[in-house]
């Protein structure tokens, strides 16, 4: 199974080292406190200083042993034992200032003190120039500046140098050339420094972001491993990303996951083979997606039922990555929804043979004549009885989810005429209007009773679900080789979710238990077995408040 890289690089390919190389830098930097920074911020000049003694040593030693180029020498040292002495955590932030105008200072002297033969050593002054600009604040290019600006004219002044065309350049063009490199050291300081908070805070963003990732994942592991449902992801090939404890566990489905499985998947009907290509992950790799589809998996004796959904996984510019598949076992569930039906079954066959006889005795005694008296009351019996006769015929039929047909030519315009004038004094009494509308020549083959039946039903679920009046109407007509009758009631109306339970055996919405509307929730599940029966289909368009229509269509002759 393939597996996911979790440190963030590709497998074999070691992660970049530049954070990790800025990270040991500012870990160094920032272990060496206040002091430590301004002594590493001299060490450069420092170094340089003692370069140059070493020149002046080997090159012009006369120049080392004048009294003047050695005190410029000893204020070099006494401003690098200052870096190293004070206590510069104690001190304002202000104060690093003074080393850098204390150095150039020092630079001019030597320079002064060096004669013609060390003017370059105005280059020196670079060092604490930079170390002036660099920071947040354009002040520090001023400073900067003035510095440089000392460099040059407090040596003159303090040696009496007459002024010549040399330190007038020095005094014009260093100053300018010396601001020029403040200014680039400050601004790309200042780039630099916004670039560095910028890095920052992606940095802390990434942090965050890698976080929730991971603390999503582990919920995610905790969940997929919780769960009693098979999960299986798969890509846009069908290939394996990932099952869950449940998959893996189970040995029906974890076969069902290899690469080249052996295991036997059958179709509802218990007895087709599931083709190749319509198995999950085949189906997947398509772009078939699909909901509570079952099939059948394992051998003969160990047959399991799996109720199997796949959903797809999209990714972020909307195209198709693959999906995931969920596998619920429902054999338990099948095993006893059989169970009920058989139990509804036989009762009703064991309460159909009384009733009969109940029925058949109840017709006798009315056909005799000296029961005046209570006739009535025995047509108020007989009616009951026809009635849960009725019932457990429905259960019957609901049970053995099919019905016998006794097919014969016959007319679906005068069928339903003469059920809608049967039921006509029913709506009257309701308060509601029946309207007929069909159209010629409807006939087919069918099975009148239970066609009658069908629409006496739907007719009878108008009249009860419209408790406020209005116009019942009940259309028939021919649509090709369909004949198609609906009933359209202005009634209470159905949800979207009782509208997917409608054809469910004994389901009753929220609604009419609240209003107590009478029924067993029976007819509807009876009229679609019927149509269905007939090579025919049902359905019903509904929305709370706006009535309903239930339509069945037939095959024509």
């Amino acid at each position: 199974m393939q597996q996911t890289q979790r440190n963030g690089s590709t497998p074999g390919q070691e992660p970049p080292n530049d954070g990790l190389l800025a990270g040991r830098i500012d870990a160094f930097f920032g272990g060496l406190g206040a002091r430590g920074r301004v002594v590493m911020s001299q060490l450069p000049l420092t170094v340089t200083v003692l370069l140059v003694v070493v020149a002046a040593g080997l090159f012009s030693p006369a120049t080392l042993a004048d009294n003047a180029f050695r005190l410029a020498l000893l204020a070099h040292s006494a401003v690098f034992v200052a870096c190293v002495a004070l206590p510069w955590s104690r001190l304002p932030s202000a104060a690093f200032t003074v080393i850098p105008f204390l150095d150039c200072l020092a630079i001019g002297f030597t320079r002064q003190a060096g004669g013609p033969n060390f003017a370059v050593l105005s280059l020196m002054l670079v060092f604490p120039v930079v170390w002036l600009a660099i920071g947040r604040q354009r002040i520090r290019v001023v400073l900067a500046v003035v510095a440089t600006l000392l460099s040059t004219i407090v040596p003159a002044v303090a040696f009496g140098a007459p002024p010549a065309q040399g330190t007038m350049i020095r005094t014009i063009f260093l100053p300018l050339v010396m601001a020029a490199i403040a200014v680039t050291a400050h601004v790309v300081s200042g780039t630099l420094h916004r670039q560095r908070t910028a890095m920052v805070k992606k940095d802390e963003a990434l942090a965050e972001t890698l976080a929730e990732s991971v603390d999503r994942q582990r919920l995610l592991d905790a969940v997929l491993a919780a769960v009693g449902v098979g999960v299986w992801v798969v890509d846009q090939h069908g290939n394996n990303v990932l099952v869950n404890r449940a998959m893996r566990d189970d040995p029906t489905l974890a076969r069902l996951t290899e690469a080249e499985s052996t295991i036997t998947l059958l179709l509802s009907d218990r007895a087709t083979p599931v083709p190749s290509d319509g198995l999950p992950a085949a189906r997947v790799a398509r772009g078939d997606m699909f909901t509570d589809e079952l099939i059948w998996a394992g051998d003969e004796k160990d047959q399991r039922g799996f109720s199997v959904s796949a959903h797809a996984i999209c990714s972020g510019d909307g195209a198709r990555s693959g999906g995931v598949i969920t596998l619920v076992d429902v054999t338990a569930l099948i095993t006893a929804l059989a169970a009920k039906d058989d139990f509804v079954g036989t009762v009703s066959h064991e309460l159909r043979t009384p009733l009969t006889s109940i029925l058949g005795y109840l017709e006798l005694v009315l056909e005799e004549p000296g029961h005046e008296g209570i006739e009535a009351e025995l047509q108020v019996v007989h009616r009951n009885a026809t009635q849960l006769l009725g019932l457990v015929n429905d259960l019957i039929a609901v049970a053995s989810e099919h019905v016998d047909l006794s097919l014969q030519e016959a007319d679906l315009a005068w069928l339903l005429a003469d059920v809608v004038d049967f039921t006509l004094p029913q709506a009257a009494n309701r308060g509601l209007e029946l309207v007929l509308e069909v159209g010629p020549s409807l006939t087919a083959r069918m099975d009148v009773p239970r066609i009658r039946q069908v629409v006496s039903n739907l007719l009878a679920n108008a009249i009860k679900y419209s408790p406020d009046g209005g116009r019942i109407t009940a259309r028939a007509h021919r649509t090709g080789t369909d004949l198609v009758c609906s009933i359209t009631d202005p009634g209470i109306g159905m949800s979207t979710e009782d509208q997917e339970q409608a054809f469910t055996k004994f389901f009753r919405s929220a609604r009419s238990r609240e209003t107590a509307i009478p029924g067993a929730g029976l007819g509807l599940p009876i009229s679609k077995t019927i149509v269905e029966g007939h090579g025919g289909s049902m359905s019903l368009t509904s929305a709370p408040g706006a009535g309903t229509t239930a339509t069945f269509v037939l095959p024509a002759s």
